[in-house]
This record gives structure tokens, sequence and C-alpha cells, in this order.
């Protein structure tokens, strides 16, 4: 019995504490559309080029970006940077204990980032960084307080400053604000942000799109049997009193 209640008080807290976590942020929501090939491509290409000089996605082969509809040269020719062949996984050159080493904490893999931190705080993370010169990056990020990533896209999205309101004999960040455009609109930027997200979606489970087509058709499947078996159970007990 104790146990049992233990575990109860466990199911109960954790989502208290994974909220609780979140302070008061507030998550944009972010556009994934997994049906939406041409935003997954233009969000491969964003990882490759941004992410994966120091992030891995281990549990990702090249090879499985046909399945939104790039070809085999296409991956070769735009994709590959850092492996010689399409199986292969994508991981990063460096070592984990020179990563280690350099930046304090080896970057994590981002195989499953959008599953364990969800698509929603990964679209405002990477649009929530802004100019800290208290770090060691110079960044800082209104959502991962102190964090010790570097805004590696500012020359696309710009230099954004936190914009402060008093708080007693406290100052807060109320916002953030442009302070030095990038080399696109903040718009453009938001959009950018979504494809990358939403290929970190896609490659969090890549058959996801596939299982719940699958889904709904074993759920009509079943619609349409326990139709059939209502009506024959009916007839085979109909002299059954």
């Amino acid at each position: 019995m104790k146990r049992l209640k233990n575990l109860i008080f466990l199911l109960v807290a954790v989502p208290l504490l994974a909220a609780a976590s979140e302070g008061n942020i507030h998550l944009d929501k972010a556009p994934v559309n997994l049906a939406d090939q041409d935003s997954l491509q233009r969000g491969a290409r964003l990882f490759v080029n941004n992410c994966l000089n120091c992030h891995s996605a281990a549990s990702m082969r090249y090879s499985r970006m046909q399945d939104i509809g790039l070809t085999e040269e296409q991956i070769k020719d735009n994709l590959m940077f850092a492996a010689e062949k399409p199986g292969e996984t994508m991981k990063v050159a460096m070592s984990r204990g020179d990563a280690k080493s350099w930046f304090g904490a080896t970057p994590p893999d981002l195989s499953v980032i959008a599953r364990s931190r969800g698509a929603d705080w990964l679209y405002t993370y990477l649009r929530s960084f802004y100019r800290d010169e208290t770090r060691p990056t110079g960044w800082n990020n209104l959502v991962f307080d102190k964090v010790g990533m570097p805004h590696v896209m500012w020359d696309l999205q710009g230099e954004l400053v936190p914009r402060f309101k008093k708080d007693g004999e406290h100052e807060t960040i109320e916002g953030l604000e442009l302070a030095k455009p990038g080399s696109v609109t903040l718009a453009e930027y938001d959009a950018m942000v979504g494809d990358l997200v939403n290929y970190l979606v896609w490659v969090g489970e890549p058959a996801q799109l596939k299982r719940k087509q699958l889904g709904l058709i074993v759920l009509a499947f079943l619609a349409i049997f326990f139709v059939v078996a209502y009506y024959l159970k009916k007839e085979f007990w109909k002299d059954i009193h």
C-alpha cells in the first residue's frame, strides 16, 4: 500500500514539477506540419549547416532523408559534410572529450530532443537568445537562463537585447527588442526556426505520419468490424432467452 501511495504521488508531482520548471515563460506554438516536405527539407538544410557542427543526431541516417523527398544525390551533394556514405548516421567530427574540454559540457545529441523538450519549447527557445555580456559566450536565453550554448544563428536573426521593467526594488526582463538587424527579417527568421523545429520533430520519429495514418485505418476497421460483430451476436442469440 505504501508503494502504491508513493507511485500515485510521483504521478501527480512530476507533471507539476515540469510545469513549474518552465517558470512564467510563455511558449509559442510551433508550426509543425510533418506533411510539408518543403519545410522538412529546409529544416534539414538548417540543421546540417547550423547544428550538426556541435550536435549529433546519431539515431538518424542520412539516407533516411529520402523519406522527405530528397534524392540520394541531393543528400550527398548538399547535406553530407561529415560523412562519406548515405548509410552513415549523423555524427559530429569532434570527440566527446574535446567537446567537453572546449565547451565545458558535451553538446547533447538531438535525435529525440523534440520528444523530450517539446516542439513549442524548442521553437520559443531558438527565438529567445539575447545579448548578455556577463555570460562567457556573450549570450543568454529567456527560456533557458544561463544557457551554455551561444546563439549560432545570430547573423540571421540579429541581436536582441532585454527590455526591463521595475518589480519593486528589482528589475525583471519584460521582453526582447531588436538592437541590430540580421540578414533576414524577424518574421523570416521565425519561419526558418519553424522549419528547423519541424525537421527535429520528424527526426524524433520519422515514421510518425505513417503511424498515425495506419492508426486511423485500424480504427476504421475496428469500427466496421464492431457493427458486423454486433449483428452477428444478435443473430446467434436471437433464439436464446
